[in-house]
């Protein structure tokens, strides 16, 4: 891709994830943007907690499959968006530390489904710690742009 498609590619991904209300509430963050990889951001809160003062499982399966998704969408064409067919994580430690970061990949882009994975870590005194797997299934829908009004 050339540098204008990679701005167009971050922009369209930006745009998208400023009308998510979910990751909104959940005070999560897009940090990098590139063609195939995401990242998201969450700062622990009391908000996102569970009983245990861990982030909440709802809230790290919120991010990884955003992140996988917007993925999907990086490489889609303009004229389609991208939602979630299916997805599988596994949690494999509890989500504390100083930030939640959910990293996002295309494994394989197709014309109609898409497989993405992402992995989460837990980052602490900087360390990080993976504390989650989520792998995704992801359909191009047409006449959506991944922008939702």
């Amino acid at each position: 891709m050339t540098e204008p498609e990679i701005a167009r590619v971050e922009g369209r991904i930006r745009a998208s994830f400023a009308k998510q209300g979910l990751m909104h509430t959940l005070g999560a963050t897009l940090a990098r943007v590139l063609p195939g990889h995401v990242e998201i951001f969450l700062v622990p809160t009391s908000k996102v907690s569970q009983q245990h003062g861990f982030v909440h499982a709802g809230a790290v399966s919120a991010i990884a499959d955003s992140a996988a998704g917007y993925a999907a969408l990086s490489l889609m064409p303009l004229e389609r968006g991208v939602l979630t067919a299916e997805f599988k994580i596994n949690l494999l430690a509890p989500a504390a530390g100083e930030r939640i970061v959910a990293r996002g990949k295309v494994i394989k882009a197709g014309r109609t489904l898409t497989l993405a994975q992402a992995e989460v870590f837990a980052q602490s005194e900087g360390k990080e710690r993976l504390i989650a797997v989520l792998t995704a299934t992801l359909m191009a829908i047409e006449g959506k742009d991944g922008i939702v009004d």
